[in-house]
């Protein structure tokens, strides 16, 4: 005879391994293809998976049956985690400014790399950015030297995101165009 799903929890919350062994087994093949629909990436919905059962086996003491069965109650802990990934995912995309790597911050400089070159790559950057639109310029500059994201300049300039976005993609793109063929 089978152990029901409830019985699984149960013995979860006691502790019981072997319970949650069983209770992976059952559930990840219903789970796992959920939220690789959700994120789209394998390695992604790998580590949402596991964070799901992991939360599951620390969670197990809460599960109430009378607010629905095990399959409800996982499936919806694995929709919520995914959407919460992909939430994650796109705050990130929508950063600018990459983090520092300390180790090549803290690297010497490249060699060909003095003073004179940097000013003078400085100048052809500051030369393109006058060359641009002003609404253009300003998203950029907000975005790469302010050091925000495009929610963050939408919010600033009081303009629809999707503007933002628009503005930013179509400067850079007029900037490359700019420094390939200086004028």
């Amino acid at each position: 005879m089978a152990i029901s799903g409830q019985d699984l929890i149960r013995r979860m919350a006691a502790g019981d391994r072997d319970a949650f062994a069983h209770f992976y087994d059952r559930y990840a093949p219903l789970v796992y293809p959920l939220v690789l629909r959700i994120v789209r990436a394998d390695a992604d919905a790998a580590d949402v998976l596991q964070e799901v059962f992991w939360r599951a086996w620390e969670a197990a003491g809460t599960y109430d049956a009378a607010r629905g069965s095990p399959e409800a109650w996982i499936v919806m802990r694995a929709r919520t985690r995914a959407i919460d990934r992909v939430r994650s995912i796109r705050r990130r995309s929508e950063t600018f400014v990459a983090p520092v790597d300390e180790a090549v911050a803290a690297a010497p400089e490249q060699p060909g790399g003095d003073a004179a070159e940097q000013a003078e790559d400085r100048g052809i950057i500051r030369t393109a950015l006058e060359r641009l639109a002003p609404t253009q310029r300003e998203v950029l500059e907000l975005a790469y030297y302010g050091g925000l994201t495009q929610t963050e300049i939408a919010e600033r300039l009081k303009q629809p995101l999707g503007t933002v976005k628009t503005r930013i993609r179509l400067g850079l793109e007029r900037l490359r165009e700019i420094v390939e063929r200086p004028a």
